[in-house]
């Protein structure tokens, strides 16, 4: 982990094949929404019948993706910088030089460490469930693309990252698509299908939602009858 190999490339390399790194990646995404998602979804459907956990096994694989990979290329970029600040002399600055060394050593990134990373997460997330025939690790291939992907929307400048999406959000017609089953008059996300890609808090690429009436309401409903059952009224407080 204390040395890097080192690769021919002019300086700056990274910074000029910018726009072209970016339109790769964007289209890499609306790849992996189109192809690598539908087979997890076929995939999931074949365990579990309800649909809507399917779809939110699926959101939480993306969102969760994209937060172990961006966590790995903060640390990637902080090894980096250390050993490269050791003997850096110019011409180009310091941040270009391990951006560079980055996009030139993508190949570094331990991948598998973030999958098993999300699948850790996504065992203890409270919004989704597998029957105990089988584990999250079934749809290690979708996590494993949008990893690689989030790790190299990171080295883009500025970087690409997915917008943040809670249920019961108010739906906006600029971030997100409705997805088949909703109520076209509600204005409120019952849950997410896929989220929306940013770029300093523009979205670039449309993400995915079901919109349905009542959610507040069977949200709240759900939390007042947690929090009034005799098996967690010594865990939960009454606020």
């Amino acid at each position: 982990p204390g040395s890097f190999p080192l690769r021919s490339c002019s300086p700056g390399q990274a910074r000029r094949k910018n726009a072209s790194r970016r339109a790769c990646l964007v289209a890499r995404f609306g790849d992996i929404y189109a192809q690598e998602r539908l087979d997890a979804e076929t995939l999931l459907r074949t365990y579990i019948s309800d649909v809507e956990m399917v779809q939110r096994i699926i959101y939480i694989a993306a969102v969760e993706s994209f937060r172990a990979a961006k966590m790995a290329y903060r640390q990637f970029k902080i090894r980096v910088r250390e050993t490269l600040s050791l003997g850096h002399s110019g011409p180009e600055s310091l941040e270009d030089t391990v951006l560079d060394y980055i996009v030139r050593h993508e190949d570094l990134y331990d991948v598998q460490a973030s999958v098993n990373e999300v699948i850790r997460s996504m065992n203890i997330s409270p919004k989704i469930s597998l029957p105990p025939e089988i584990d999250f690790i079934v749809i290690s291939s979708l996590i494993r693309e949008l990893c690689r992907v989030a790790f190299s929307m990171q080295t883009l400048v500025p970087p690409l990252d997915i917008a943040f999406g809670t249920d019961g959000e108010l739906f906006s017609e600029t971030k997100y698509r409705h997805s088949f089953g909703s109520d076209f008059t509600a204005a409120l996300v019952a849950y997410h299908v896929w989220p929306a890609l940013m770029e300093n808090d523009v979205v670039i690429v449309k993400g995915e939602a079901v919109t349905k009436r009542g959610v507040l309401w069977s949200r709240r409903s759900r939390s007042r009858s947690r929090s009034t059952s005799p098996l967690l009224s010594h865990h939960v407080s009454p606020s």
